[in-house]
């Protein structure tokens, strides 16, 4: 039997799937990653331990099987910065000068200022990431490298979006994926051919060293997603994968894309199956929102267009928040009545979210409310508690609650839970209203990631955005999405072939029409909180 690997390295572990022809994973491994925090807003990564992770994940998976029956391998990982010397060492980009931090994450947020100066130059560059570059890109962060760390700028040979350091450990090759470098490195990419590197943007960043020996340091020879690399895994890596010289490599793409490549074609009955009418969320720490279309389509806020980034053919918008997962994880873990109910109620495998949303039931039945939703009328979040990445644009926005008491029990903690949920997804009907009003036509909603499993989050999303919601059969759609370049590098199918013989069905979610109005007047609340918040910043900022 053929199977294909798909490699996924998010923002704390790495994972690896050993996945059939025909989409289903069967097998998964995953390895922990090291994070290091030197300083608030700064997250770091080494890429040696990144690699040795992706190592052990790919041996696990591939092991029992013959490594002539894998076919093609894929990667997908964060969009964060790998720097290195040439001889392919780590250079450091930590403040602490240790050389093997030479990752700069993607959620770090040192380079404010460097993201502010760039957005003040107005460049035509700008137009596609919704008129401001976010400080999470790389652009920001190689002028923050240079500025601040200029013996790491300087012998830094290659600067490597992280999927792309992963090719490269695997193949050799220094090709960069079109999806890296157009989403988070400013590199312009049109339908009719005329891509690279803006010359006059880079100038007037004061980074025009990077024109250096044809762009050397970040990329001259750009693939489209799932390109084979040739000529495949080399001895090196392969012995290190457990996997055969030559095996196909797939030009890779940013986890969040792979996630959207891996659920888009899914099909459920009732749905539209044009991907144009489909918004992916993308859930783990963060929350990306993407959809794709023939047309080509500006919405401020909103990153892109951005052509073949994702699927060959179409332009991708991308929009997202910046803490989801991580943001529920917060509520949770700072709350005093947590350790309580993990000491009390949480055995065998249950986790604190799922009692969190029995006990919410129980509540609601308690006050004799039709809808948990009904439980959190005075309790109101705003959840950017990491700055906001669309449709706001704005990374100094800060996280709100209104409605709070004296109570720390456990149903106060639910009731923070819900109202947080609630949030979450009144931030992504924020991101859909703006989709539209610019051109898009959205008709359903697919969910991948953590969130996927959670219930009480997925009838949210259908009730808020009166929307079905698809959840994909095969839950690891990412690590799917990854399979599906190292099936495309065989050339034997084309991207679209190969999404509709691997992508699966979905289970839907329908919303509830009982509480839809409740929905649109938390909505109003949610929105008027955040002008509150801005009139506060320009009270505090006045003169007295």
């Amino acid at each position: 039997m053929d199977f294909f690997v798909g490699v996924d390295v998010g923002t704390g572990s790495a994972r690896a799937a050993l996945v059939a022809a025909n989409g289903k994973v069967r097998k998964v491994a995953a390895c922990p990653l090291e994070i290091f925090h030197p300083a608030p807003n700064f997250y770091e990564q080494s890429s040696d331990n990144i690699w040795s992770a992706v190592c052990h994940v790919v041996k696990s998976v591939v092991a029992g099987i013959s490594a002539e029956n894998v076919k093609g391998i894929g990667f997908d990982a964060t969009c964060s910065l790998v720097a290195l010397d040439n001889t392919g060492s780590p250079v450091t980009v930590s403040i602490t000068g240790q050389e093997k931090q030479n990752v700069i994450l993607w959620m770090d947020h040192r380079a404010q200022e460097e993201a502010d100066f760039i957005n003040s130059t107005g460049h035509d560059a700008l137009q596609y990431v919704g008129g401001k570059v976010s400080l999470e890109m790389q652009t920001p962060k190689m002028l923050w490298l240079k500025k601040n760390l200029p013996a790491s700028w300087s012998s830094a040979a290659l600067l490597f979006d992280l999927p792309d350091f992963l090719t490269w450990k695997a193949t050799e090759s220094e090709s960069r994926s079109l999806c890296s470098l157009v989403c988070k490195w400013n590199y312009t990419a049109n339908l009719d051919g005329k891509n690279g590197w803006d010359e006059s943007f880079f100038e007037q960043l004061n980074l025009r060293e990077l024109k250096k020996d044809n762009w050397k340091k970040i990329g001259n020879d750009v693939r489209v997603p799932g390109d084979a690399i040739e000529p495949g895994l080399s001895a090196k890596a392969a012995a290190e994968l457990g996997l055969l010289e030559g095996t196909p490599v797939g030009t890779s793409l940013i986890d969040a894309h792979a996630g959207g490549l891996g659920m888009i074609g899914c099909y459920a009955p009732d749905v539209s199956p044009n991907f144009s009418n489909r918004l992916a969320l993308i859930c783990g720490t963060s929350t990306c929102h993407m959809i794709v279309n023939e047309k080509k389509i500006f919405v401020n806020g909103v990153w892109g267009p951005y052509y073949n980034a994702m699927i060959s053919g179409f332009w991708l918008n991308e929009g997202g928040q910046s803490a989801t997962g991580k943001l529920l994880d917060h509520i949770i873990g700072t709350h005093p009545a947590t350790p309580g109910i993990i000491m009390k109620h949480l055995t065998g495998n249950k986790h604190i979210q799922q009692y969190l949303s029995e006990l919410l039931h129980v509540m609601a039945e308690q006050r004799n409310l039709q809808n948990v939703s009904y439980l959190t009328r005075d309790l109101h979040v705003w959840p950017d508690f990491h700055g906001n990445r669309s449709p706001l644009a704005d990374p100094s926005l800060k996280g709100m609650v209104s409605g709070l008491s004296l109570s720390v029990d456990e149903e106060h903690l639910a009731l923070l839970y819900l109202a947080t949920v609630q949030a979450l997804t009144y931030g992504t009907k924020y991101i859909i209203e703006t989709l539209t009003a610019a051109g898009h036509n959205i008709e359903g909603i697919l969910v991948c990631g953590g969130l996927s499993r959670n219930r009480l989050f997925i009838q949210t999303q259908a009730d808020v955005l009166s929307l079905p919601v698809l959840c994909p059969v095969e839950q690891e759609s990412v690590l799917v999405g990854a399979a599906i370049l190292g099936a495309c590098a065989t050339k034997k199918y084309s991207m679209h072939e190969t999404i509709k013989r691997m992508a699966g069905t979905a289970n839907i979610v329908k919303p509830a029409s009982d509480c839809y109005k409740y929905h649109l007047r938390k909505y109003h609340v949610f929105k008027k909180m955040v002008l509150d918040q801005q009139d506060y910043k320009k009270i505090m900022s006045e003169e007295l």
